[in-house]
């Protein structure tokens, strides 16, 4: 029996020793190595934060103490130590445990997370909520490096450190957040022996000491440099100013620091800050640091990281998209790529080796990336915005003001929009057709495969009077696409009628992912003698006036299938203006429904929305015989 067979609640920890929570520490890690073997899952994060983990729980009367995670791929041993170990078989699975925080999930979890920098704001709401209601507990959020690039953490620090009070936050310093952090923060956040600049003044004061005549004081002048110059350069410099009493850094992988250092902190009172320095994919035998391990899908080598069973499939989206890409930015020398610290979910890593002068990795930071892009295009530079749909919605108000306000030709590349498995309800990409439709001067297409989808992009970067968006989902491409400088343009403004049925019968008006599916819910109808037709809708906005006119004239009954919500969605766009071409045309909307969709498989989401070839054709069918009772 292990240490972790013991542990049914943190209570259980604190009964334990320092040298017994090492132990616990190789336990837990030994434990989610393979757990996560079998079903995937976000394993760099947590393997950094075991200790740290540990301690927090020893140190603070959690649950009564809130505990607030931030992301939530730092949570697996939180899960575990919070009486869930014998359910991790089940993480990120249909009815199973959750891949991020739930506070459906177990009262431990304080404060749902997917996106990144949300705890200091949500920990601090804790803190006030307390306050004004008499009670007394302890507050701690928990952040990381990477999410401290994010304009929201600022956000709360500013608040939350002129308050005044009782509140902590712990840093977790481990210098990445999915790919390596970059930006300000993260070089102030290295340690002063690391520092350029500490490293040239040493130099500069050593030299002149060893060199310059008469200087007998000299290694007693280098020491107050060093001082001064640490003094100047310590990450504690910027908190304190903001309002925290600063504790750091220590090491987040000695758990008797840990605990000393929170048992010392969690006495005091007013903001505070601990910066711990850990190492994201630390213990795991693969290999640590290393980008590739920030995620792994089920059924890998807990030892190697490998993969078991290799994919025949067709490239996905986002690496056909990366590539097409850097081989339209070697034909046109003025676009550029930009992503949120995505750079291998985005498929644009290999834009930052092809085109490194070009490509911009601006960290966890959407409304700056979108600002951004909305300055360079002011200069005649075409910016490709690369960022996941879900955490597009974060830049919303950029998007508005800053672009389509001012028609800006910024190009937005939203990857992962529609369902996504298994990463489930906070990573789905359902909203952004409906708020990209609602935007003015805004054009929104959807591809039905790779080759359209890299034809739509050399649409858009050629496209100069206003903002441009491509929307493609986390699957495999339908079709191996040819090189970029082999794909043309795909006019603008134009749909395709890809099978033509019987007329004054049905049609299905088609968008992006439901191409496919659609044409194979009309062979299924054919076999029973209901002819539909099928149209790929690539343009939503502007649709294709001409070709939606003649499916008017010769269909009495449209069926709009989009993978995104139904409420605001296309299909309600095409219903308001069907409307006013002819009242007697029905308009139904085939989409995602209004409610959240948790995780499962992809097509397991997809056949539970009706989203596949079979929920398809039964809902023609449904359609079909309910005009018949009404005529």
């Amino acid at each position: 029996m292990t240490i972790l067979d013991r542990i049914k609640s943190p209570a259980d920890i604190r009964a334990l020793s320092n040298d017994e929570m090492r132990v616990l520490a190789a336990d837990v890690r030994a434990f989610l190595i393979e757990s996560c073997s079998v079903t995937g899952g976000h394993i760099g994060a947590w393997l950094g934060v075991v200790e740290l983990t540990i301690a927090l729980h020893n140190c603070f009367d959690t649950p009564r103490d809130q505990l607030v995670w931030d992301v939530g791929h730092q949570g697996y041993p939180h899960k575990v130590l919070t009486g869930r170990a014998g359910r991790m078989n089940t993480l990120r699975q249909e009815d199973g445990l959750s891949g991020f925080l739930k506070r459906s999930e177990s009262e431990y979890d304080t404060f749902g997370a997917g996106h990144a920098a949300t705890s200091i704001s949500a920990a601090y709401g804790m803190a006030v909520g307390r306050d004004l209601n008499g009670e007394d507990f302890k507050v701690v959020a928990v952040i990381g490096d990477g999410s401290l690039g994010s304009g929201l953490a600022y956000e709360g620090l500013n608040n939350a450190g002129a308050s005044g009070r009782d509140f902590i936050v712990v840093l977790n310093d481990n210098e990445m957040s999915i790919a390596p952090n970059v930006g300000a923060m993260h070089k102030y956040l290295a340690s002063v022996q690391r520092n350029p600049i500490y490293n040239r003044i040493r130099s500069a004061v050593g030299e002149l000491s060893s060199h310059a005549p008469g200087m007998l004081h000299a290694p007693a002048l280098l020491k107050k440099w060093e001082e001064s110059v640490k003094a100047f350069l310590t990450p504690g410099v910027l908190f304190e100013e903001l309002g925290f009493r600063y504790f750091g850094p220590i090491d987040g992988h000695d758990i008797k620091a840990l605990n000393e250092t929170f048992k010392a902190v969690r006495e005091f009172k007013g903001p505070r800050l601990v910066h711990v320095v850990t190492q994201k994919g630390k213990g795991f035998p693969a290999g640590e640091h290393v980008e590739k391990w920030h995620a792994l899908p089920p059924g890998h080598d807990p030892a190697t990281g490998k993969q078991l069973k290799t994919s025949t499939a067709n490239a996905n989206y986002t690496s056909v998209f990366g590539k097409g890409l850097s081989e339209l930015m070697t034909e046109k020398k003025d676009v550029v790529a930009i992503t949120a610290a995505m750079p291998s979910g985005t498929g644009t890593s290999v834009i930052a080796k092809t085109h490194p002068t070009r490509f911009f990795d601006v960290g966890i930071a959407e409304a700056h990336a979108i600002t951004m892009a909305a300055g360079l295009a002011t200069r005649g530079i075409r910016p490709v915005a690369a960022i996941y749909s879900t955490f597009l919605q974060r830049a919303f108000d950029s998007i508005i003001h800053d672009v389509a306000i001012q028609r800006l030709p910024v190009i937005f590349a939203m990857d992962r929009a529609g369902l996504v498995g298994e990463d489930g309800e906070t990573h789905a990409g359902l909203y952004d057709i409906a708020y990209m439709l609602a935007i003015p001067n805004m054009t929104v297409t959807a591809p039905k495969d790779g080759r359209e989808m890299l034809g739509l992009l050399r649409t858009g970067v050629e496209h100069t009077s206003g903002p441009f968006t491509l929307r493609y989902p986390r699957d495999a491409a339908p079709d191996l696409p040819p090189v970029m400088s082999e794909i043309e343009a795909v006019p603008y403004r134009t749909w395709e009628v890809l099978r033509q049925g019987t007329p004054k019968e049905f049609a299905i008006l088609a968008v992006g992912t439901m191409v496919q599916p659609s044409l194979a819910a009309a062979e299924l109808l054919a076999a029973e003698g209901l002819s539909v037709t099928v149209v790929n809708c690539r343009y939503l906005k502007p649709y294709d006036e001409l070709t939606l006119a003649a499916v008017v004239a010769d269909h009495r009954n449209l069926l709009v299938v989009e993978e995104g919500t139904v409420v605001n969605g296309f299909g309600a766009y095409m219903a308001s203006v069907v409307a006013t071409m002819d009242p007697a045309v029905r308009v139904i909307a085939h989409g995602v429904p209004d409610r959240i969709i948790y995780a499962a498989s992809r097509a397991r989401q997809l056949a539970a929305c009706g989203l596949d070839a079979a929920g398809i054709a039964e809902r023609v069918r449904a359609l079909h015989e309910s005009e018949a009772i009404t005529r």
